[in-house]
C-alpha cells in the first residue's frame, strides 16, 4: 500500500517526561488492509546547571568534596569526567545505577599558596 502526500494523517503526540533519561515508545498502527509499528525514542537532557565550590585549605594539604549525581533516568549512566586547573584530582569515569546516587570525589591539593 502506497500513499501519497495528500493521502497523510497528522498524529500528534504528546510528550511530557518527568526526569532526565532515554524513553522509548512503540506506536502501533492498524487497519483491514496494513499494520505498522513506529518507535519513538526521546532523549532528554536537563537544563545547563553551574554550581560553585570553594576549597579552602593549607598549601600541600589536600581537601576533598563529595560531589553528588543522582541518576533518576530508566538507564544506568557511565560517566567521563574532565578536570580542568592545576591541583584537582578525581576519577576519570564514574557510575551511576538508576535510582541511585554516587558521589564524586573531588580531590584539590595545592602546591603553593594560592
Amino acid at each position: 500500500l502506497f500513499l501519497d502526500e495528500s493521502d497523510a494523517v497528522e498524529l500528534p503526540i504528546k510528550f511530557i517526561p518527568h526526569h532526565a533519561g532515554c524513553y522509548h515508545c512503540q506506536i502501533l498502527l492498524k487497519s483491514s488492509c496494513d499494520v505498522r509499528v513506529y518507535e519513538i525514542v526521546c532523549v532528554v537532557n536537563t537544563d545547563h546547571a553551574e554550581a560553585e565550590l570553594e576549597f579552602v585549605t593549607p598549601a600541600y594539604q589536600a581537601v576533598i568534596q563529595d560531589i553528588p549525581i543522582s541518576n533518576m533516568s530508566s538507564q544506568n549512566w557511565k560517566l567521563e569526567a574532565v578536570l580542568e586547573g592545576q591541583g584537582f584530582y578525581g576519577p576519570s569515569l564514574i557510575n551511576v545505577c538508576v535510582g541511585e546516587t554516587a558521589l564524586y570525589p573531588l580531590m584539590f591539593k595545592p602546591i603553593a599558596e594560592c
